[in-house]
């Protein structure tokens, strides 16, 4: 397990960051830790990152009054980038969030690859961009550099595997730490790995 020093966590530190991860995030959707540290972020001037709204196509609208418009029916489009954006420290930051109840492996059937696209052009232009990858059964929570996603998603074509491996998750991964008030503090990651000397993951 990476920690963004780069460092090993003994086993006790393993014990006791799954404890407090345990009690943290009981009962909290990867999305809601994600938006209530977005919330804390902003109310503390440390970043401004928001959630992609879901594109919603219209399909029939009722007009009972001139001043009114009641929507009818509708349907959520699906969404052709990743789930949030914003800017940090002057870089932008451009992320997917994904939660998976595998022990074993992170399944790659709620990515697109027009997602994978998106990714590709973000970091083409510099930007900062990864997949927090949450697995609920250990209440682990990962920062994975979107460079090394690639990597797995092309192998697809090549071996047909659909799926990144736990062990591969935690070994070129990053664990982001679990605050009182920043439950996905993913800051911390990016401050040292993308960001401390100069360097980053995806040669920026």
């Amino acid at each position: 397990m990476q920690y963004p020093n780069g460092k090993k966590s003994s086993s006790l530190t393993k014990r006791a960051h799954l404890n407090q991860t345990d009690y943290s995030n009981r009962g909290m959707s990867l999305e809601d830790d994600i938006n209530d540290t977005n919330t804390y972020y902003m109310a503390h001037n440390l970043a401004i990152i928001h959630k992609k709204p879901t594109p919603v196509q219209i399909v029939h609208v009722d007009y009972p009054k001139r001043s009114a418009a009641v929507i009818k029916e509708a349907y959520f489009k699906q969404a052709s980038t990743t789930d949030y954006n914003g800017v940090y420290k002057g870089n932008y930051i451009d992320f997917e969030a994904k939660e998976t109840k595998s022990k074993h492996s992170f399944p790659f059937r709620n990515i697109h690859q027009h997602q994978i696209d998106h990714m590709k052009q973000v970091i083409f232009q510099k930007g900062i961009c990864f997949l927090i990858i949450r697995f609920s059964m250990y209440q682990e929570t990962y920062l994975f550099p979107a460079d090394k996603l690639f990597y797995y998603w092309d192998q697809q074509i090549r071996n047909g595997k659909k799926s990144i491996r736990y062990e591969t998750v935690k070994k070129q991964g990053y664990i982001i730490p679990v605050r009182y008030q920043a439950k996905v503090d993913y800051l911390t990651v990016i401050e040292q790995c993308y960001m401390e000397n100069g360097g980053t993951t995806n040669g920026r």
